[in-house]
């Protein structure tokens, strides 16, 4: 299977709209949104963010045309760490066309995002938007602060803590 570009997800989700009459508004949060955060090099298969609108009917059109999908409502429950407080209101529009709609996370936002599930690939992807837009580790704390302050008490607080912390220090000169 090639590699999914946003060129491509975007004149899929035209199609399914013009099939439909479905309006759709995802948040992009994965490997596409790394890539419009200027990662170009970064590859993926699949489309993954927060959706407005019908997913299940969306779900079937993408597997129809081999593109995996991880789609929900409310990417801020993806884990026992929260989304930091107010992330929709802080996104950038990335495509605004008739039926279609793409939005990026503030770039902080999804450096918290790849730190609440804290994999390799997802530090490796931190590090480099935190780069790009010069996020600085005070920045990152504040939003991880924002992010426990919604969370539910749970043990993974500590890890996602720690997970900030060592992070933070990579970003120190």
């Amino acid at each position: 299977m090639p590699p999914l570009s946003l060129d491509r997800l975007t004149a899929l989700l035209a199609d399914y709209t013009r099939q439909t009459g479905r309006v759709v508004d995802i948040l992009l949060i994965g490997g596409l949104a790394l890539q419009a955060y200027g990662a170009v090099d970064r590859a993926t298969q699949d489309v993954d963010g927060e959706l407005i609108g019908e997913l299940e009917p969306l779900v079937r059109f993408l597997h129809e045309h081999r593109v995996p999908a991880d789609l929900g409502e409310n990417i801020s429950g993806w884990s026992v760490v929260a989304m930091p407080a107010g992330y929709r209101a802080r996104t950038s529009v990335l495509v605004d066309q008739p039926g279609v709609r793409l939005r990026l996370l503030d770039p902080t936002d999804f450096i918290v995002a790849k730190l609440r599930r804290g994999t390799d690939l997802d530090l490796e992807d931190a590090a480099y938007v935190a780069k790009r837009y010069r996020i600085t580790p005070a920045g990152v704390r504040a939003a991880g602060e924002s992010a426990i302050a919604d969370s539910p008490r749970d043990t993974a607080i500590f890890i996602f803590r720690k997970t900030v912390e060592l992070f933070c220090a990579r970003l120190t000169p």
